[in-house]
């Protein structure tokens, strides 16, 4: 296959490249990427033995896409603005990144006669009871509860849009909360496992009881190579790995790890409408296309743990 990954550079979209070639040693990739801050060359270390190529652009920029899109079998969106906290601070580049430049991928993949597949996300479908065994499925209602999600939202239901009204060989795939090799400090295991070995205080929003379904990005990976093999057209499958945790206890798991003390967790005034709890039910994948996880959170969490010794 030659496959157009943008986003390539990020957390998500570099472990895809990693992980394609370490399976596919013979395919070619185009890694698309604008480079912002989320971007780091070093994620792409080793990419260069084999049929790999980089583009920096702009999604959102319809001629360039357009052109890294015509001779490829399929395209990968990673490329999204992803942090909360930054679109509630100004959400005017997640507006330009997560639906305009979908919008340009779309229709290059539109004119070209491309397979597609979106990235997305948990956050869409908005927040569950604390104490309740609800999970969000494929059928869910969408209630995005921050200009993140929204604009995520968007993204999904133009991809539907080009579904129905052209036919486009499209799939969605929404997930949980990624972690792992090559994430960005910003996140909250990563900051834990840095600020932990540093033995700097960790902030933790609120009383750290806000519930996440954790996923190892390994697992997301195959996940999404699953759903390009496998995947029906116009469907969409929800990408989990029953790891439901809170984030105290995430964050108490690292500490144990890593032999520090609990007296570094620092709370901190919480997320304005910060959701609650995700969880996801991953029947329709497991069922319909064969794939499951692999990596439990104990086993995730001291993978990640080792990487970030080694970066260190």
């Amino acid at each position: 296959m030659k496959i157009l990954v943008t986003g390539g550079a990020g957390f998500i979209g570099s472990n895809f490249l990693h992980y394609w070639f370490g399976r596919h040693p013979k395919d070619e990739i185009i890694n698309f990427d604008f480079m912002t801050y989320a971007a780091d060359p070093r994620n792409l270390v080793g990419l260069e033995k084999y049929n790999y190529s980089f583009i920096k652009g702009d999604i959102a920029d319809r001629e360039l896409v357009g052109k890294a899109i015509k001779d490829v079998d399929a395209v990968v969106n990673f490329a999204a603005e992803s942090h909360v906290d930054n679109s509630i601070n100004d959400s005017s580049r997640f507006v330009h990144s997560n639906i305009v430049g979908v919008h340009s991928v779309l229709e290059a993949v539109r004119r070209h006669g491309k397979r597609f597949h979106q990235v997305s996300t948990d956050e869409v479908y908005g927040s569950l009871p604390l104490e309740s065994s609800l999970r969000f499925t494929e059928e869910s209602g969408y209630r995005p509860m921050n200009p993140y999600a929204a604009t995520k939202a968007s993204a999904d239901h133009l991809v539907r849009s080009y579904f129905n009204t052209y036919g486009i060989d499209v799939t969605i795939s929404n997930c949980g909360n990624n972690y792992g090799p090559r994430q960005h400090l910003e996140k909250l295991i990563p900051k834990t496992i840095s600020n932990a070995m540093k033995e700097q205080k960790i902030p933790l929003y609120g009383n750290g009881m806000q519930v996440r379904d954790w996923i190892y990005v390994d697992d997301h990976c195959s996940a999404i190579e699953t759903i390009l093999r496998k995947g029906v057209v116009g469907e969409t499958y929800l990408i989990g790995a029953d790891g439901e945790m809170p984030n105290i206890k995430i964050v108490k798991l690292i500490l144990r790890e890593l032999g520090k003390p609990e007296n570094l967790i620092e709370y901190i005034k919480d997320r304005p409408g910060h959701d609650v709890r995700y969880a996801l039910d991953a029947s329709k994948i497991r069922k319909e296309l064969g794939w499951s996880s692999k990596y439990s959170i104990s086993e995730g969490i001291k993978a990640t743990i080792d990487w970030y010794r080694e970066l260190k």
